[in-house]
C-alpha cells in the first residue's frame, strides 16, 4: 500500500495521471518505492516531473 503522507503532491499527482506507472508503483517493495520517491523530491518543475514519472519503468 503507498502512504500518500510521504510523496511529494507533484508526484502524487503525476502518478494518478498515469494509472500503468501508479500500479507497478504500488507493487514494488518499500525499499524500492523510497527510492523513486526521494527521487521525486529533487525534482524541480511540472515538466520534470512529468518526465521522471514516465521514465520511472523504461
Amino acid at each position: 500500500m503507498i502512504d500518500n503522507d510521504e510523496l511529494p503532491i507533484g508526484f502524487t499527482m503525476e502518478l494518478a495521471l498515469h494509472s500503468d506507472v501508479l500500479n507497478k508503483f504500488a507493487r514494488l517493495p518499500k525499499e524500492e518505492q523510497d527510492s523513486i520517491t526521494n527521487g521525486a523530491r529533487q525534482v524541480n518543475s511540472h515538466d520534470e516531473m512529468r518526465n521522471y514519472v514516465e521514465s520511472i519503468f523504461k
